[in-house]
């Protein structure tokens, strides 16, 4: 597998008239040792399948599928798709053109067993991974970098500062953890922050787990507030609930732990 340099990249862009668009939050990965531990992290191999979000240049749209793997790429910028036609001749790879926050990952991909790998754009990260994690049961693994510090909400625990949301989601729907981390040096055009490749697995789901994520969504959405206060609005009594589920009803959002969160929707 040879990924693309970035002098490669550079001429690639130059000769169909393209730069990185900033507002789509482009940056192009350029390095091979990178790629190749993305693509092995994956899973990826002969009768697999794999989606990507964000294929750009193709550099990881090229090495999924010369591990073998069918590829379904999607990319929002309609100048790349002459660039990804190119770069991906002759393989197993199907160019999406789109938004992919109007995609519905289950009914888009056919089929189980599809892996999300991805270069993901800095500016729709969080949203796309959070809604495939609860919406989409075909796919069953992520690896996926993301900003540093976005990477660290996913993992976070109860009493980290990056504790919120997405750590109850990603929790609650799989395991998750960093595998290692990306210095912004690896990129065409660098990102002023680093990025980490999250790999997360799904697992059998909790019962109310989609109960306990609006619950904590609530909770995290005035955490400075206790409890019995932030979840007024979703509850009619609050305070009886969290009594029913052992919880103090002066606790913040941020010191439940996903059991806490499961037997709070229990209580309901």
């Amino acid at each position: 597998m040879t990924a693309q340099t970035r002098s490669e990249i550079v001429d690639l862009l130059a000769r169909h008239g393209l730069a990185p668009i900033h507002r789509l939050g482009q940056h192009f990965l350029a390095d091979a040792n990178v790629t190749r531990k993305i693509v092995r992290l994956s899973g990826v191999g002969p009768g697999s399948r794999a989606v990507e979000v964000g294929a750009g240049t193709g550099t990881l749209t090229k090495a999924l599928a010369g591990a073998g793997s069918r590829v379904v790429a999607y990319e929002i910028d309609s100048g790349l798709l002459p660039v990804l036609e190119e770069v991906t001749a002759g393989l197993d790879v199907e160019i999406r053109s789109g938004d992919v926050t109007d995609v519905d990952f289950a009914t888009a991909l056919d089929g189980d067993g599809w892996a999300m790998v991805a270069n993901l754009p800095y500016n729709v990260g969080t949203p796309v991974v959070l809604e495939a994690i609860q919406k989409s049961p075909n796919i069953d693994r992520y690896v996926v970098m993301l900003q540093s510090e976005v990477a660290r909400r996913f993992v976070a625990r109860p009493g980290d500062d990056d504790y919120g949301l997405p750590s109850v989601i990603a929790g609650l729907y799989t395991d998750a953890g960093i595998a290692f981390h990306v210095p912004p040096q690896v990129f065409y055009p660098q990102p002023r922050v680093g990025s980490s490749v999250l790999v997360m697995t799904r697992k059998e789901t909790p019962p109310r787990a989609s109960s306990a994520v609006e619950l904590a969504r609530a909770g995290f959405g005035h955490r400075r507030k206790m409890l019995r206060k932030s979840l007024s609005g979703v509850l009619d009594s609050p305070v009886r609930a969290l009594s029913a589920a052992g919880i103090e009803e002066t606790a913040r959002a941020e010191e439940l732990t996903l059991d806490d969160w499961l037997r709070l929707a229990d209580s309901l």
